[in-house]
């Protein structure tokens, strides 16, 4: 029964993914339609979604259609010449036989447009939605916090100086306004500098003054002995993991070792856990442990593995009340999880807590129209200009394909407040679909418009073998960065390995420690590494 409600669960939220990202492209192509009838094109078709249509109809003219395969849609367009045969059209012997009349750049240049135009637009009306009094944008506890929650064990920042409790005034003179995301925050400037070092002012607790430090990025992370034997200890990777981690594994992007403070928020419960026999429950927020403030889930992960299986009495925020409760972490007691690199087992699955993705989040009524979209435009300008800096750590691979895109959906759906979070996130992605379409490369709405202004300049099109050379060479180079970004995304999915962590009642791990070996946890034989590894 379980296993049909989740199916049927899946199978709802993937129908919304789909239904929201297919609106978003087909906007996108009824702007080069309404564009075209209004230059006077001659428009051959216009289909939703690809594949071999299940439904067409012809009407003035216009072949409107129903694909097989739920993704997308085109509009044919044969006198946006010479770039349809990169797009998919294959003109029958009747069509190529067809002498259409030419029409001017300044046609081609509004019908290119008008995509992007349209996808922006698309992204303008989601804003409005999300600045409605009754709507609004989700927030978590964390978004806006510039206060360090977490500094790892021999990361850079713990090299730096920077504590738990610390406020990041500026990172390279430049005012941080958030810990994470894209946008005037301490990830983005510590990927995107082009500096080993990074001058960082602090605001701490207890001084009189800012602290100026120094982030030194080429230092990495420094290894405690432990660490290093437990490298050591591990078996090294054949070449069928290397070449694994080279298709499905992004380049690895510089990471200063610290999180924003944030509440930890308990997500879900296993059965018979340590958290279970405690009492925990989803959503409750972890305050405090053994009387010591939680800025972080990773503090919770550090703090239980240090203390192995002792019992720790958490202070917790339930609705509105404070409970406390002793929970006991404990290995599961079934272990079947194989992992990819022999790490051992994670605190979190020593009690049993699965951590809310989210944490405690509040609705901000208070958001308006424009500053959605300057902060989207800011988004897309900020990742196009650091993957074309020389020095830069941000690549083209970096990028998410539809499937990432898709992915990332879902989970938004997932959340209570799903709805909100995919109206603002359509309101980004929107934005940037505008964007990159104009890039100025063949295939590309900009490539259309490109090739139009320097067909008005020289006086006739661009012709002949060259540019068709040049056309598919850019369709190739696009359709393979595709292929790419789709098995990253890919190896997104992974997380690492794939098994079964179970806690047994009481009954059932008596019956099992009297007949040892019957069921064995499998946990690697290798000595802890630190858990403070950057996550």
């Amino acid at each position: 029964m379980d296993f049909l409600l989740n199916a049927l669960r899946f199978l709802g939220i993937m129908f919304m993914v789909l239904m929201v990202f297919n609106l978003m492209i087909v906007v996108h192509e009824w702007g080069h339609f309404l564009a075209a009838r209004w230059r006077g094109l001659k428009v051959e078709r216009f289909q939703i979604w690809f594949g071999k249509p299940l439904w067409k109809k012809t009407i003035n003219g216009v072949q409107y259609g129903l694909g097989s395969i739920p993704f997308g849609g085109f509009v044919a367009l044969p006198q946006m010449a010479p770039m349809e045969a990169m797009e998919g059209k294959n003109l029958t012997d009747e069509e190529a036989q067809e002498v259409l009349p030419p029409i001017s750049p300044l046609d081609k240049i509004i019908v290119a447009f008008a995509g992007p135009l349209f996808s922006f637009g698309l992204a303008v009306l989601f804003a409005a939605i999300v600045a409605l009094p009754w709507v609004g944008k989700v927030v978590s506890d964390g978004a806006a916090t510039t206060e360090v929650g977490y500094v790892g064990k021999g990361s850079p920042a713990e090299q730096a100086g920077i504590k738990p409790g610390d406020k990041i005034l500026t990172m390279d003179g430049q005012q941080v306004l958030r810990f994470h995301g894209m946008l005037d925050s301490v990830d983005w400037f510590a990927i995107s500098s082009q500096k080993d070092t990074i001058d960082v002012v602090v605001e701490r607790p207890g001084e009189a003054a800012p602290l100026p430090l120094v982030l030194d990025m080429s230092k990495g992370w420094a290894k405690s002995e432990e660490d290093k034997a437990a490298e050591k200890a591990l078996p090294k990777p054949g070449w069928v993991a290397k070449v694994r981690e080279f298709v499905f594994s992004r380049p690895p992007l510089p990471s200063p070792g610290m999180a924003g403070r944030h509440a930890p928020m308990v997500g879900k419960v296993y059965p018979h856990s340590p958290a279970d026999e405690a009492g925990l429950q989803p959503n409750d927020i972890l305050r405090s442990m053994d009387g010591v403030a939680i800025l972080s889930s990773m503090q919770v992960s550090d703090y239980i593995e240090s203390k192995g299986s002792v019992p720790i009495k958490f202070g917790i925020e339930r609705g509105k009340k404070q409970v406390d409760v002793t929970m006991t972490p404990r290995l599961p007691d079934v272990w079947t999880f194989k992992q990819s690199d022999g790490t051992p087992i994670p605190p979190s699955v020593k009690t049993g807590i699965k951590w809310d993705e989210y944490g405690v989040t509040t609705v901000d009524h208070n958001v308006a129209v424009m500053p959605q979209i300057k902060d989207s435009l800011r988004s897309i300008s900020n990742i196009l200009g650091a993957m074309f800096q020389p020095k830069s750590k941000v690549k083209a691979t970096h990028l998410s394909s539809a499937v990432g895109i898709m992915r990332l959906y879902y989970r938004l759906f997932e959340h209570p407040d799903g709805w909100r979070l995919v109206l603002w996130f359509s309101v980004i992605l929107n934005v940037n679909l505008a964007v990159l379409n104009l890039l100025p490369l063949p295939v590309l709405d900009g490539g259309h418009i490109t090739m139009a202004l320097i067909e008005k300049v020289r006086g006739r099109p661009l012709t002949g073998k060259p540019v068709e050379w040049i056309q598919s060479g850019f369709a190739i180079m696009l359709f393979s960065l595709m292929i790419v970004l789709v098995l990253k995304d890919i190896g997104d999915f992974g997380g690492g390995g794939s098994g079964e962590a179970k806690f047994l009642p009481p009954a059932e791990r008596a019956k099992m420690k009297d007949t040892p070996g019957e069921i064995v946890p499998s946990a690697p034989s290798a000595p802890p590494v630190s858990a403070s590894a950057p996550q």
